[in-house]
């Protein structure tokens, strides 16, 4: 199975859904990109759709937004 991406910026909303989603699907099935320390990935982010984090792309493509922690505007200041 390949596994889905979890994107966030490390705030606490970021980290509990980090949390929730690693208890979910086991941290074997997620990657997990902090992009306010991974900053070169967030052209990657935006290029499969993600717009805000906490978001996590599924295995087939799809972004799941998860509440609202930051914009990707927001992490390129």
């Amino acid at each position: 199975m390949k596994k889905s991406v979890f994107y966030h910026a490390g705030c606490s909303v970021c980290v509990n859904a980090e949390n929730e989603i690693v208890d979910l699907l086991g941290h074997e099935n997620v990657e997990v990109v902090h992009l306010g320390e991974e900053k070169s990935r967030i052209p990657e982010a935006e290029e499969l759709s993600v717009k805000s984090v906490p978001a996590l792309l599924t295995p087939n493509g799809g972004v799941l937004h998860i509440n609202f922690g930051a914009s990707m505007e927001d992490l390129k200041a």
